[in-house]
């Protein structure tokens, strides 16, 4: 039984509220709070008390990066692998952690605990501090994971991953990038950087490289490595080849079966050898590739015009045409595709007009400098010869096409001088035989011609997964403030989980049918926050209330479709 009851005390009434109860028998109060005079319960009534202040923490992203973590069991599989005795966080926390980070925001080690703190992960890992996330911890627990373990640890959670998610593994991209680094020239205690050509033109620094399976549709790694910086792709491609077909086998799935669920392999033509190709044939591996042009001088000779080309009428490939044919390629006769795409015939037409307009610059200015030193004007320096002379005009027109485009004469006078002249009509051949066309190639003989080309383009999947790893905002691989084999490994390692946690994210996004771009769908959630009033202490504490942003309508539908709870049982306290 409830009651308001009124005490008079030295003629000023004040007001409590009680709770009554039968204990032995008899009514008892066991319960009593007091309310204050009746002004103070009038101005209670009036306005809603005001919070002291309010913390927020990042709630969307980290939240549904860690569910995923968890649902995969990933902390648990590293920690059977990399056991370690009961003594403060583990490593399976330590290296999930660091995958969360890369998915979500990523800090060096450093900054860790920094990020940590302005996150909801405080929820899942009540244990973290600033101490336990020192980077001298990160790196301790780093240095008790083998280099044996790496692989295994991955291949543990990707089978985990395959099967409990039915990911198909169909149509599979496979391509390799490199990532260029800070590490000092004279730093001797690693392998794996070294200069070579750097992708995204930092070639003066040393650089690791980064090969990678995925799935075509869904974006899912499957099987990586990082190598030197300075190996070429094909012999990477071969090794790479070798694991993959060993780590299905682990899966207990053939390469090459009589079903519908067969393995087929897309690749650019970075990747071709003679090697790798016979490699794929005695494993009868099927695959969809290209060769180049130059080394097909038949089928770039044939006109854009030909009758015999097909409009594509997938709406996906609007525009390209293509003629299907067989011809020997690596000692077997194989299907190719010769495609006309309008699309890179614009892209490529305005390419070669650029690279000329430069070239006739260049050869005009070379060609004023030399009439300036015959007449006098010039006097100072070496005078050319026709050996630099030439060796200039080969840089001049080092582009495509530009020696063919391009005519230079060089006049052996006392001191050499030079013509050039544009040849319009080579310029219209190579325009309707070279630009605009790319030749496919594949094993899947069986497959209409339409489809060996879409999947084909499904390449970009993984050059939007290398892309995404490099960005500097999003990006999931910088900063590496690492310098040993064995941490960068460990890097690649976590950097590669953080990107199979956005993946299977971005799947169950799909898989929803709701239609948002991949960046926007983690954006999104990157926006949702938890947002934690505090109010003025009483005898009885701190009090603390919890309530996220205010959702937009994508923001409900990605929080209902990734399971992510709307209001939290308790209440952070940081």
């Amino acid at each position: 039984m409830e009651r308001l009851e009124a005490k008079k005390i030295n003629k000023q009434t004040y007001y409590y509220y009680s709770v009554w109860n039968w204990v032995n028998g008899k009514c008892r109060r066991t319960f009593q709070r007091y309310l204050g005079k009746p002004a103070d319960i009038y101005n209670a009534m009036q306005q809603s008390p005001t919070p002291q202040y309010a913390e927020v923490f990042d709630f969307g992203l980290p939240i549904a990066i860690w569910n995923e973590l968890e649902k995969l069991k990933i902390i648990e599989i590293i920690n059977k692998l990399c056991p370690k005795r009961n003594q403060g966080m583990n490593i399976g926390q330590y290296l999930g952690i660091s995958a969360v980070n890369r998915a979500v925001g990523p800090a060096s080690k450093r900054g860790m605990w920094e990020w940590f703190q302005r996150t909801a992960l405080h929820r899942v890992l009540p244990e973290a501090n600033r101490a336990s996330l020192s980077s001298q911890r990160f790196w301790d627990h780093m240095d008790a994971v083998s280099m044996d373990s790496i692989h295994e640890i991955w291949e543990t959670i990707i089978s985990t991953c395959l099967k409990q998610e039915s990911i198909g593994l169909n149509d599979i991209c496979y391509d390799g990038t490199n990532f260029y680094t800070f590490i000092d020239t004279f730093n001797t205690a690693c392998d794996l950087p070294k200069r070579g050509k750097n992708k995204q033109g930092r070639c003066n620094l040393r650089q690791v490289s980064y090969a990678l399976f995925c799935t075509a549709a869904e974006r899912i790694p499957l099987c990586f490595d990082i190598y030197p910086g300075n190996r070429n792709d094909c012999p990477e491609f071969n090794a790479m080849l070798e694991r993959f077909k060993d780590f299905l086998v682990r899966l207990g799935l053939p390469l090459c079966t009589d079903t519908s669920l067969q393995v087929t392999l897309i690749f650019d033509k970075g990747n071709n050898s003679a090697e790798n190709i016979n490699l794929m044939d005695q494993n009868s591996l099927h695959f969809i590739g290209s060769v180049k042009l130059d080394e097909h001088r038949d089928l770039a000779a044939i006109s854009n015009k030909d009758t015999r080309f097909i409009s594509c009428t997938d709406v996906q490939l609007a525009g390209i045409r293509f003629i299907k044919l067989e011809k020997e390629i690596y000692g077997k006769t194989r299907t190719v595709i010769l495609c006309y795409n309008p699309r890179l015939f614009e892209q490529q037409w305005m390419t070669l007009n650029n690279d000329i307009a430069k070239a006739v610059e260049a050869l005009s200015l070379l060609r004023s400098k030399l009439e300036d030193r015959t007449n006098g004007l010039i006097k100072r320096g070496n005078a050319p010869t026709v050996d630099s002379l030439r060796k200039q005009v080969n840089d001049i027109l080092k582009r495509p096409f530009l020696k063919d485009i391009i005519g230079v004469s060089v006049i052996n006078n006392h001191i050499p001088s030079l013509d050039y002249t544009i040849d319009t009509t080579k310029l219209e051949t190579i325009a309707d035989t070279h630009l605009g066309k790319k030749i496919v190639i594949t094993t899947r003989s069986d497959w209409d011609a339409q489809r060996i080309i879409g999947a084909y383009h499904s390449q970009y999947a993984i050059e939007h997964v290398f892309r995404n790893m490099k960005d500097r905002t999003t990006g999931v691989w910088w900063p590496m403030n690492h310098w040993t084999d064995q941490k960068i490994n460990i890097h690649g390692l976590y950097c590669t989980i953080a990107m199979l946690l956005r993946s299977i994210i971005y799947r169950r996004i799909r898989q929803a049918q709701i239609k948002i771009p991949y960046g926007r769908i983690f954006s999104e959630l990157a926006e949702i926050r938890e947002v934690i009033n505090v109010f003025k202490a009483t005898r009885k504490g701190e009090k603390r209330t919890t309530t996220l942003t205010k959702l937009s309508d994508i923001q409900q539908q990605l929080m209902d479709v990734l399971a992510i709870p709307r209001k939290p049982n308790d209440v952070l306290s940081v």
